[in-house]
């Protein structure tokens, strides 16, 4: 039976979403055309993470992009590697869905008016420049992806615009939620779940500066868009340009209740800006830059928990350790502070990263006078502004030299002995490429480092304003693979409640590469607005 929705209450919808950025905008699509009526609750004015984002997309499996730059891929070499990543934090029969459905998400953005292009970057780098939009996103190419179904294949789709294009994809996908006829509530804060008295989930208790006076709104809105940029950048002087946003907020707020007739899915991003939230669950991740914005405050995850939601992978984070561009920089020795190899330099930054906390923290990359001219000759054609000043803050600043191997480790603080032994071992593979790298690094990515003078560039986890290690939360809500209902600790489901992006578990919650959480929040959240668009009275059908 359809829930009825009381007379003091907002009418509501028969789907309320709670979170406007990719998977609460797709959630509201896939709803709307699921022939569901829709509500969107947001905090601010939408956007969220993904409006700051790099818009890029992880697919494949023989996108027309792909075809288009003369790139052979298949749903089971996608699968393949994807495999090697996602481990076990989505059973195998969604992830090979995924895959399979990897070229139809695709089209179903453009659908919507989300720009794509084949143009394939030469380079294996972090983003790539206004020139490029289709790139090897993450460790494809690396030997860590040998396992692979079929031979590696760039699978990042960045969203066609200049700059990072995060932006552009978000207001193409609002545009078409607002096109589809979805009720769009900004300035609205959910709080708390309302549920009946046998636990199902029947609407959201917010608070709400609809009916504030003008100025309250035009403050609220014009304040937390100047805080967002520095919220990103210098968390601390986010924070504090922030507290008059939560000050309107709590002064000028008045209590709303907004009825679900058949559910409620929470999209409200993940808790990379609750730092209680990062003490309690990833206190390894200390010294980086949070990835968020102020709605960042796990407040979605805590709303599914608040309704008897399990969460699971809390501890999952990402924290991106990025060493190209330039490109060149990928030749050098990634060593830790006894001096012995950390990993090899070729994967993807967050895999970087991930092996650098592993080894405390700290890290340098060995790189010889070759190598750092090769990289100073590719910055400009290389980067992004915001690439460009990192480049140059590590082959200037970021680093120390000397004559030989052992004068640059002492200068540093490293084991002079053991360094000597690393870069021998690491030299004598990159001779030979018939020969076994030490960390599994691939011949093509192999560069002898010999010619003095030697520079450790700091590669450490720490806060930096020129080279930040920045951190993505990449746990969440447990959901029902095939549907993405909330699920409670003993399995069982939290009626009429869905999660999906990061306030849920999903494809990324194990590892990340860049695109896979974009395209999480797409695929997790058009299956949850399938799923809880249909009628309390009909019977579950399989997963879309």
């Amino acid at each position: 039976m359809e829930a009825t929705v009381p007379r003091d209450w907002d009418p509501g919808a028969d789907v309320v979403v709670v979170g406007f950025g990719a998977a609460g905008a797709c959630a509201a699509l896939e709803a709307a055309a699921s022939g569901a009526s829709v509500l969107v609750l947001d905090r601010f004015g939408g956007g969220g993470a993904t409006a700051l984002s790099g818009g890029v997309v992880y697919a494949g499996g023989g996108t027309p992009q792909q075809r288009a730059a003369g790139v052979d891929d298949s749903p089971g070499a996608m699968f393949g590697y994807l495999r090697t990543e996602v481990g076990d934090a989505v059973p195998a029969a969604t992830l090979r869905q995924f895959c399979d459905g990897s070229v139809a998400m695709l089209a179903w953005l453009e659908g919507h008016g989300v720009p794509f292009e084949g143009s394939l970057c030469p380079d294996k780098t972090s983003y790539p420049t206004n020139r490029h939009y289709l790139y090897y996103s993450g460790s494809e190419l690396s030997a860590a992806a040998s396992t692979s179904a079929g031979p590696p294949a760039p699978r990042g789709h960045r969203t066609k615009g200049r700059g990072t294009s995060g932006g552009l994809l978000y207001a193409r996908l609002a545009a078409a939620v607002r096109a589809a006829g979805v009720r769009v509530l900004t300035q609205t804060t959910a709080g708390e779940l309302v549920t009946d008295p046998g636990g199902r989930v029947t609407g959201v208790a917010c608070t709400t500066l609809r009916g504030a006076p003008g100025w309250v709104r035009l403050a609220h809105r014009v304040l937390h868009r100047w805080s967002v940029k520095p919220y990103l950048y210098v968390p601390k002087a986010g924070r504090i340009l922030h507290r008059p946003v939560a000050w309107l907020e709590r002064r000028y707020g008045r209590p709303l209740r907004v009825g679900a007739a058949r559910g409620v899915i929470v999209a409200a991003g993940g808790f990379a800006a609750s730092r209680p939230m990062m003490r309690a669950h990833a206190p390894a991740a200390r010294g980086g830059l949070p990835l968020a914005t102020p709605g960042d405050d796990g407040s979605g995850i805590r709303l599914g928990t608040g309704a008897g939601g399990a969460t699971a992978f809390l501890d999952r984070v990402s924290v991106w350790r990025f060493l190209s561009p330039p490109p060149a920089l990928l030749g050098g020795v990634l060593v830790d502070r006894d001096g012995d190899r950390v990993c090899d330099e070729s994967r993807y930054g967050a895999a970087l990263g991930d092996a650098i906390v592993r080894r405390g923290g700290q890290a340098w990359l060995l790189a010889d006078r070759a190598t750092l001219a090769e990289a100073r000759r590719q910055v400009r054609g290389s980067t992004l502004w915001f690439q460009r000043l990192q480049a140059w803050y590590l082959l200037t600043a970021g680093r120390v030299s000397a004559p030989t191997a052992a004068a640059v480790a002492a200068r540093a603080g490293l084991d002079p002995n053991r360094l000597e032994a690393t870069l021998a071992a690491s030299n004598a593979a990159a001779r030979d490429p018939a020969a076994p790298d030490p960390t599994g690094k691939p011949a093509a990515a192999r560069r002898p480092q010999d010619q003095p003078p030697f520079s450790l560039i700091d590669c450490s986890v720490r806060p930096r304003l020129f080279y930040p290690a920045p951190v993505l939360t990449l746990g969440g809500l447990v959901v029902d693979p095939g549907s993405g209902q909330v699920l409670r600790p003993n399995g069982s489901p939290v009626d009429g409640l869905y999660a999906a992006g990061r306030s849920a578990a999903g494809l990324c919650s194990r590892s990340y590469v860049s695109g896979l959480s974009l395209a999480d929040c797409v695929f997790s959240g058009r299956r949850a607005g399938h799923h809880a668009a249909r009628p309390r009275t009909q019977a579950p059908t399989t997963a879309m």
